[in-house]
């Protein structure tokens, strides 16, 4: 994936070799990384502390598993789900390898232009690399652009943007999270609650509460920001804005 940080591995195992882009979309990489993990190697916390980030998460050792008994019962659709900003991260090398280009200029000649959106700060690596694991600031309005153009299927204003296939990929289950909650290519998978009825969503999710979904079945996109940064209850206080108000409202 990427030989020059492959040539000085740290706990070189050739399992790494088998990780793919995949692995790194559906955070269900093997390697040592869960940021919901305090305890974690490859918590993100100890990445943003070094300088070449890609180098850390592909240094992390392979992640072990106890379990109870001798028998493992296959993870629904034979994936580990472990959340890995790193890992992502990691797809912004990849990405420039494969495009000849730096993922924030392509994102901006190959989406953002095509959208109409100019205004985008990016978060960059101390090797000066975009930070695509995280950080993007957009306007709630071009947030809902992203939105919209996925709920169509990658089209915009009848303008081809992303192949279809993908997008229909990107929101498909590829993890399990938990009973509730499924994962896709970075979209989370979900339905919510209101009004006695369950209504399918493919969704973002940020720090503070934010949310960016899509209601395939209510031809629906939402977009709800918030500052509530590292309080604990912020999702829980946005979900109930949408269920009990927004859906409550527009699913009558």
């Amino acid at each position: 994936m990427l030989p020059e940080h492959a040539r000085k591995l740290e706990n070189p195992d050739p399992r790494k070799d088998l990780i793919t882009v995949e692995d790194f979309l559906t955070m269900s990489s093997p390697l040592e990384c869960d940021d919901w993990n305090d305890a974690s190697r490859g918590n993100e916390e100890r990445m943003y502390v070094v300088e070449d980030w890609a180098q850390f998460i592909l240094d992390l050792p392979i992640r072990g598993r106890m379990h109870l008994g001798e028998q493992i019962d296959p993870p629904p659709h034979g994936r580990y789900f472990s959340y890995c900003t790193g890992g992502v991260f990691t797809l912004s090398e990849v990405l420039q390898k494969a495009t000849g280009m730096r993922a924030d200029r392509y994102a901006q000649e190959r989406l953002f232009a095509s959208l109409g959106i100019s205004e985008v700060q990016w978060v960059f690596s101390p090797l000066n690399l975009p930070q695509t694991g995280g950080g993007l600031r957009l306007s709630s309005r071009d947030l809902l652009k992203i939105a919209q153009l996925y709920l169509n299927g990658g089209s915009w204003q009848e303008k081809r943007i992303v192949d279809q296939a993908w997008v229909r990929a990107s929101t498909e289950p590829h993890a399990r999270i938990d009973d509730d909650t499924e994962y896709g290519y970075l979209w989370w998978l979900k339905s919510f609650n209101s009004g006695g009825k369950s209504y399918r969503a493919f969704f973002m999710s940020g720090n503070g509460g934010n949310k960016v979904l899509a209601f395939p079945e209510l031809d629906l996109t939402v977009i709800i920001t918030s500052t509530n940064y590292n309080a604990h209850g912020m999702h829980e206080q946005t979900e109930k804005l949408l269920t009990d108000y927004i859906l409550a409202a527009v699913a009558q």
